[in-house]
């Protein structure tokens, strides 16, 4: 069963975008989700937080290259300090994962 790759990406505004966040305008999420340019993805959820990064976005996307096709467009505008993206994986994409470890062996350093 073959899942399409969910991604987390947190986020440090600069002050001119967190300006912008909280005003009272329609989610950015669905600004983005509307854009024509949108290369079939989709943010699912938008949060924002407080601690060391300002806000976060759950990202549903068809791969990894579109995700971060994705964070290179939105770092362009220079609105964002700094980015960290987290992939999520999905409790059946972990098990496959576990039966597909448990065919591989690695020998750890210093074993022969």
């Amino acid at each position: 069963m073959s899942v399409s790759p969910h991604d987390r990406v947190s986020a440090i505004f600069t002050t001119v975008a967190s300006a912008v966040c909280c005003a009272p305008e329609s989610p950015r999420s669905a600004k983005f989700n509307s854009r024509r340019d949108n290369p079939g993805a989709k943010v699912e959820a938008l949060y924002y937080s407080f601690g060391d990064y300002d806000g976060f976005v759950i990202i549903d996307a068809p791969d990894e290259a579109t995700v971060t096709a994705m964070l290179l467009a939105a770092i362009a505008p220079g609105h964002l300090r700094a980015t960290k993206t987290t992939v999520l994986m999905r409790p059946e994409t972990m098990v496959e994962a576990m039966k597909k470890a448990g065919e591989l062996s690695y020998p750890g350093p210093g074993a022969g």
